[in-house]
């Protein structure tokens, strides 16, 4: 596939669509700040060179992926896009272009189980498998527990079982343990990734978040036989 390549103008818009995330996202905590930004943006930039679709808008929209995510903004569930759209006229995009961000970065998020993915572009596609990816493997369970902590949760009671959320208000709303999000979100992931290449990289991580899982309940339920 011939890869697609920047104009100046573009470059510059990008580099100061950058330092605004940054300076936004440097002071989050780990499991949502400019390091996850930054990784899921290069796994974006990846897929793109490998699948297709418009580099400019998969750049933007990774980059601005988690603006209005609803754990980082006061917990309001949808914006409509308002911040992203702001953001991106303050920086001369068309309103056509950020409008087409804006949508992309509304539908990334995972709602729930139980809340089928509706994905219409590519570009779409493309940034949510960013996102999923990075929220799976080694970095996904450093993630995990690294949020729950810092909500004060416990990584793991033994009487509460997972849900599997029907709503995107259920499942916004849970304040669940740490090992139940493995089987509410983590673990599903691999199934609801979209692109090819996304689904092999996708792989080697899954596998490695069963085996934690796996002896994670091993030693949990040591009984001096296992």
């Amino acid at each position: 596939m011939k890869q697609q390549s920047l104009s100046e103008s573009q470059l510059t818009q990008l580099d100061s669509l950058k330092e605004l995330v940054k300076e936004r996202f440097t002071s989050h905590g780990a499991d949502h700040d400019w390091y996850h930004i930054e990784r899921v943006y290069q796994l974006a930039v990846f897929l793109q060179s490998k699948e297709g679709g418009d580099l400019m808008l998969v750049s933007c929209a990774s980059l601005l992926h988690d603006i209005s995510d609803h754990k980082l903004n006061g917990g309001i569930l949808n914006d409509g896009g308002r911040v992203t759209r702001e953001i991106l006229n303050d920086l001369g995009h068309e309103p056509a272009f950020a409008a087409k961000v804006a949508e992309i970065v509304d539908g990334v998020s995972f709602k729930g189980a139980g809340v089928p993915d509706k994905a219409t572009s590519l570009e779409m596609q493309i940034v949510r498998d960013a996102d999923r990816l990075d929220a799976m493997g080694a970095i996904g369970i450093a993630r995990a527990f690294h949020f729950g902590g810092s909500r004060n949760r416990p990584f793991f009671s033994p009487n509460e079982l997972p849900t599997q959320h029907a709503t995107f208000e259920a499942y916004s709303s849970d304040k669940s343990h740490t090992m139940n999000h493995f089987h509410e979100k983590l673990l599903l992931l691999k199934d609801r990734l979209h692109t090819k290449t996304a689904k092999e990289m996708g792989e080697r991580r899954h596998q490695l978040m069963e085996n934690f899982v796996e002896d994670f309940y091993r030693d949990w339920n040591f009984n001096g036989e296992n």
